[in-house]
């Protein structure tokens, strides 16, 4: 996005002007002077107060200020968005997932690494419930291969497990009889939201990022939300089109932001 100005207040140095990438996200504008060389610009944006300080070069009439870039550390639970991403009707694939990634992070926010959380497909045989014939499970797990050779991003699996079947439609009535076609098989996640309470204990231990982002409604995720802020981690929770935060996990979190879905 080209730069644009900001108009509507008065630069203390004269013949020069401030722009900066996104003025439709400034709530307010002040500028203050410093003696000779400086000029401070404090605005306000949907994560906060951001100052600009010691103008990076002025050429031409205009005064560019650096932001200070803070990094962020997204964590994105896949069964979550990719049930959402079903719902709208968005083909779910490691290009979406990646887009979807990188429209997260906010204006003064550096992507420090994407985590993606998920299962992979269930592979083995299992009887049916009625005919007692055999149903063999054989997805494959490439999809998740290719997500995790993409730039900055890791995948963390945990287990899906086989847990039966169930009826599709319940309580049955005026059926004769049931037939496999009547059942759906079961399957529970294993592990993962407790991969995703590691990394933001060991990112916050370790500091690798300022922010983590977090893209889930698990509000198992809140002990570990605490543990981030007392070690002086922001925490932003992303909600999806449509969706709202849940009031356990907004509680935590620092900022709650809403994204579209990307293009």
């Amino acid at each position: 996005m080209s730069a644009r100005a900001i108009e509507d207040f008065s630069c203390p140095l004269p013949g020069f002007r401030v722009e900066f990438a996104d003025p439709s996200l400034v709530d307010k504008v002040r500028l203050t002077s410093w003696p000779r060389w400086a000029t401070v610009l404090i605005f306000r944006t949907l994560v906060g107060e951001h100052v600009y300080s010691r103008p990076r070069s002025s050429r031409f009439g205009v005064c560019y200020f650096r932001m200070s870039m803070k990094k962020l550390a997204l964590m994105i639970d896949g069964g979550f968005l990719r049930v959402a991403a079903k719902n709208a009707k968005i083909h779910f694939n490691p290009d979406f997932i990646e887009a979807f990634a990188k429209i997260c992070a906010g204006v003064d926010e550096e992507l420090f690494r994407s985590l993606y959380y998920d299962c992979a497909p269930y592979q083995g045989h299992q009887k049916l419930p009625v005919s007692g014939s055999t149903q063999t499970f054989a997805d494959s797990d490439q999809w998740l291969k290719d997500l995790a050779k993409k730039d900055l991003m890791a995948v963390r699996l945990g287990v899906l497990k086989f847990r039966g079947y169930k009826l599709k439609r319940t309580p049955v009535m005026g059926v004769a009889t049931l037939t496999d076609a009547d059942f759906r098989p079961d399957f529970e996640q294993k592990g993962v939201d407790m991969r995703i309470g590691l990394d933001i204990a060991s990112y916050s231990a370790l500091k690798c990022a300022e922010r983590i982002g977090l893209v889930t409604a698990d509000t198992d995720c809140v002990p570990a939300m605490k543990l981030a802020r007392k070690s002086g981690v922001q925490v932003v929770l992303i909600t999806l089109p449509g969706g709202t935060a849940p009031s356990e996990l907004a509680q935590h979190a620092d900022y709650v932001r809403a994204v579209a879905w990307p293009p």
